[in-house]
């Protein structure tokens, strides 16, 4: 529980289910959060505007404090809380519960939408190559099949853990004609491709990508083979309190991923490092597209900050205090 205000029994729980990771998923928490500030909203007895104020911000640091390096979190926080405007309780109340309905609604559209943008970018007879798996990928081929356009793909298993195999039975689905290669072979197949499309984790905001292990390398591969790169990510994904990508912390994951125990036992004393994230630069990149339109890499700040306001902004700390220690 979060000293001060007391908070709707919805938040706690929603704070719960996201740190134990019951709740999980970049969409699936950034509208958890924004459901459970209204909750949050509605169920307050303050009865000044300060008090309200107040409360919504406990709830929000209690929302924040559960995953605050999932950047989908404190961007719903921002847009919820951020739009908390009016000069009585009824007016404020009200400004949340719009503003929580608009970024669910959003949620609801934005697959979809970055989908037709994406495809947009994809003629008929293309071949994509693909990294990982990304549903916000996907949507844009699968979007460019609904358009009756005939698309082949060049998916990259992705190792250690084989991701692109997902991506090509989705693919499949799709009516896709796939072609599975190993990681070390994308440079020779860039030169079928018409275009590198991959998701991101998070994007900064000089438009560095922060994406799956090896997305930085097949990104200056294919500069170097002129195949155009586009980032598909939906705008929860955009990292406002981050300058460039090199300032993420990039997560290690476990080293079984990479070597199995009795083979270590044979290799003898190594160091085994398994990161699970990469930065490509923005000059790597072509196009990031979102459900708001698809922009230049430099471009994409002033998306975040129509969005989400500055970098310091955190409606959810108390006044004076904001932006104090970022992330």
């Amino acid at each position: 529980m979060t000293d001060g205000p007391p908070l709707a029994e919805a938040v706690d729980d929603t704070a719960d289910d996201i740190a134990t990771m019951e709740i999980r998923g970049a969409a699936t928490i950034a509208r958890a959060a924004a459901d459970a500030v209204a909750a949050q909203a509605r169920a307050t007895d303050a009865d000044d505007p300060e008090a309200f104020r107040s409360s919504m911000r406990a709830a929000g640091r209690r929302l924040y404090d559960t995953r605050p390096t999932a950047v989908s979190l404190p961007n719903a926080l921002r847009y919820t809380l951020g739009r908390m405007e009016g000069d009585d309780v009824d007016t404020l109340r009200d400004a949340v519960l719009a503003a929580a309905t608009a970024f669910t609604d959003r949620l609801d559209r934005a697959q979809r939408d970055l989908g037709r943008v994406g495809a947009n970018r994809l003629r008929d007879g293309d071949t994509v190559m693909t990294h990982c798996h990304s549903t916000d990928a996907l949507a844009c081929v699968e979007a460019a099949v609904e358009q009756g356009k005939s698309i082949s793909a060049i998916v990259k298993e992705t190792r250690p853990r084989n991701q692109g195999h997902i991506t090509a039975a989705e693919l499949r689905e799709l009516g896709v004609d796939v072609t599975l290669v190993v990681d070390s072979a994308a440079r020779r197949y860039l030169d079928e491709a018409d275009h590198v499309v991959v998701g991101a984790d998070s994007i900064a905001a000089d438009g560095g990508v922060v994406n799956k292990i090896g997305t930085s390398g097949l990104a200056v591969n294919a500069r170097e083979r002129g195949v155009p790169i586009m980032v598909a990510a939906q705008t929860i994904k955009l990292h406002p309190d981050t300058l460039t990508g090199h300032t993420v912390e990039i997560e290690m994951r476990d080293e079984t991923e990479v070597i199995a125990d009795a083979d270590r036992a044979d290799i003898g004393e190594i160091t085994v490092e398994n990161p699970a994230f990469d930065v490509t630069p923005p000059r790597y990149v072509d196009a990031i597209v979102t459900e708001s339109g698809q922009f230049p890499p430099e471009s994409i700040v002033t998306l975040m900050r129509e969005l989400f306001g500055e970098s310091a902004d955190r409606p959810w700390e108390e006044p004076g205090t904001a932006g104090a220690t970022p992330e």
